[in-house]
């Protein structure tokens, strides 16, 4: 009789590891390879090129704009109605196809309540930097013995001192530069107590890849090429004084004198002796069109970030590029702008929202969703109608419909 062979064991546990040994402060997590760009002095170049070059500031704008001014909600399908609205009341966002109207409830005051917008704004920071981190704080229990959100700290990048990583990639803590009395120490937060918003992780990489990393290039050559054309303008743009002596002038300090000091304006004037001359000297030969090498970098940077649209009428000659084109080249941003806020609304869910519903509810209690509206969609007739009727969801709109009597179109 045949022996059925056991079944081969389950995994369980993992045998490999997603980090390197020696992951941490001294040994960059993003495996970089441009002196300048390892962490953290990374965090200085990149706050560099966001405040200082116009294109990359444009560039970074037009990321964040429509993620911030869209409308985020609170989806509590499958879940109690309590745990949805206190998980909404905590976010101060709108539950989804809420049939309960606005009005029938007081206004929530803003002061001391966490604000989305604001934490919203600040997560958006991992653009830039790669990482955005958040430390979680709430209020002691209430009356009813729940634990509501106060606020979600944000631990900005120039304050990481180093990021503790596990042997399977998993984040252990951070620790940030700090003081206790008058010494330099460091302060520790676990995992536990984090929110982590990163860009492009991939294995144990808890920095992120910055969304700049890729221009970084185009952003170090543009700015050289800025300043070669500002000293060009400094130096040629009217031209150099150049004193020609006249025969027999034995000595050029008289010359050279009128050279250095001439200047236009209404009184201004010079003398030479006969034969000599003084003209305004240009660069002979044909300069680099720097103006053209700067507007390629320029492009570059905003291809960098799918913003292909933001470079229709770059060109010269007054082209604006086509419609048809700039629709199409909208669209593929959008959906470089969705995986944004995608990543912002799963991290927010599993790290916000079920951390609340854990600690409140229990481990067991389904928890709803943070989600978006769809990004770069314009207000339809129906939209305005529901704004401008108070209502607040499409299901209301649909009863407040119905209630419209039908009339008689008016006689021609």
């Amino acid at each position: 009789m045949a022996v059925t062979p056991p079944p081969p064991a389950s995994a369980v546990r993992e045998r490999g590891y997603a980090a390197t040994p020696n992951s941490g402060f001294w040994w960059d997590l993003t495996e970089e390879l441009t002196p300048e760009l390892f962490w953290p002095l990374s965090i200085g170049v990149f706050d560099r090129m966001r405040k200082t070059d116009a294109q990359v500031a444009s560039v970074l704008r037009a990321v964040t704009t429509p993620i911030v001014r869209t409308q985020w909600r609170v989806d509590g399908t499958g879940c109690s109605e309590q745990v949805t609205r206190f998980v909404a009341d905590n976010l101060g966002l709108p539950i989804m196809d809420d049939t309960e109207p606005d009005g029938s409830k007081a206004r929530l005051r803003g002061k001391s309540r966490f604000s989305w917008d604001e934490h919203l704004r600040l997560a958006l920071l991992m653009l830039p930097f790669g990482h955005s981190y958040f430390e979680q704080v709430y209020y002691p229990p209430d009356g009813d013995g729940l634990y509501r959100l106060r606020k979600l700290g944000p631990r900005l990048a120039p304050t990481i001192s180093q990021v503790n990583v596990a042997r399977d990639g998993g984040l252990v803590s951070i620790e940030q530069y700090g003081f206790i009395g008058s010494s330099r120490s460091s302060v520790t937060l676990p995992v536990n107590r984090l929110v982590a918003y990163i860009l492009e992780r991939e294995g144990g990489n808890w920095l992120g890849i910055s969304i700049l990393r890729s221009a970084y290039k185009n952003w170090l050559l543009k700015d050289r090429a800025l300043r070669t054309w500002s000293l060009s303008v400094d130096r040629n743009g009217v031209g150099v004084p150049i004193y020609e002596a006249a025969d027999g002038e034995d000595s050029l300090a008289a010359g050279l004198d009128l050279a250095a000091t001439v200047r236009s304006g209404d009184n201004a004037g010079g003398a030479v002796p006969n034969g000599a001359h003084l003209k305004l000297q240009g660069v002979e030969g044909t300069l680099p069109n720097i103006d053209q090498y700067v507007r390629y970098q320029d492009e570059q940077i905003a291809r960098s970030a799918l913003g292909h649209v933001l470079n229709l009428g770059s060109q010269g000659g007054g082209q604006v590029g086509s419609y048809n084109l700039g629709s199409v080249l909208k669209d593929a941003f959008h959906l470089g702008l969705d995986s944004i806020a995608g990543l912002v609304a799963n991290t927010a869910s599993a790290h916000i929202v079920e951390d609340l519903v854990d600690l409140n509810f229990g481990p067991t209690e389904p928890a709803p969703q943070v989600v978006y509206d769809d990004i770069g969609t314009r207000a339809t007739e129906l939209d305005r109608i529901r704004e401008v009727a108070g209502l607040t969801s499409d299901a209301d709109l649909v009863k407040f419909l119905r209630t419209i009597p039908n009339q008689e179109a008016p006689d021609a």
